[in-house]
């Protein structure tokens, strides 16, 4: 009789400790967890970027004569007092608060580049996946000038993002066969914003962009 009372107790205080591990588990996965995470808009999968890619002719980088960053608007107006670059600062931020002319005063920011989590919007850039001077080279030297300033200013594909200043400046206008986030774990969605974004405006890639391409979204 008394092992047949017991064994319940047993049984439940092992639950109790499981119960306990999981929700310390939990609470860990939290605390490491960013404070914020980047949240541009989803890119084309995997699957469909290798499809695309797939269909690719590698062609010749253009040159960048005559180009100049004047040649794509930008930050355009979207709301009221709000432009592009404060609407992405306020969209990949967490518990971004805005003056009154739309300036972010206080939030916090993930870098999915670099990991690293910054405090004030001074120490964020607002990245074009693909660079305005990439694009001149890659067929936007021959679109009007509107069209680059909706290139410039797209919230609609992944090709806007905050990530550390720094981070940004020394990728410049490299494509990804010269430049990759460091946190390898972005690099499949990197490839696929990048694929999206040129595959949308129906920019080319030269040979070594669509082979580091291909073999980056070859992992994924």
């Amino acid at each position: 009789m008394s092992r047949t009372s017991t064994t319940p107790k047993i049984y439940a205080r092992r639950l109790g400790v499981l119960a306990s591990t999981i929700a310390i588990a939990a609470l860990t996965s939290l605390v490491n967890a960013p404070t914020a995470q980047a949240a541009p808009p989803t890119p084309i999968s995997a699957s469909a970027a290798r499809a695309y890619l797939a269909t690719v002719t590698p062609r010749a980088e253009g040159s960048s004569s005559g180009y100049s960053r004047d040649l794509f608007p930008h930050w355009s107006t979207v709301s009221g007092t709000c432009n592009t670059r404060e609407t992405v600062l306020k969209r990949d931020g967490v518990n971004v608060v805005t003056d009154s002319s739309c300036a972010s005063v206080s939030g916090s920011w993930y870098s999915p580049y670099d990991g690293a989590t910054w405090y004030a919007a001074s120490d964020i850039d607002i990245d074009h996946v693909v660079a305005l001077s990439e694009a001149w080279r890659s067929g936007a030297s021959s679109w009007t000038t509107s069209k680059r300033q909706q290139f410039a200013n797209d919230l609609t594909r992944p090709q806007l993002i905050a990530v550390t200043d720094n981070v940004n400046q020394a990728k410049g206008d490299l494509d990804p066969a010269e430049w990759m986030p460091s946190r390898t774990a972005y690099h499949c969605t990197y490839a696929r914003m990048w694929v999206h974004v040129k595959q949308y405006w129906g920019l080319s890639m030269d040979s070594a962009e669509k082979t580091a391409l291909v073999n980056t979204l070859n992992g994924c």
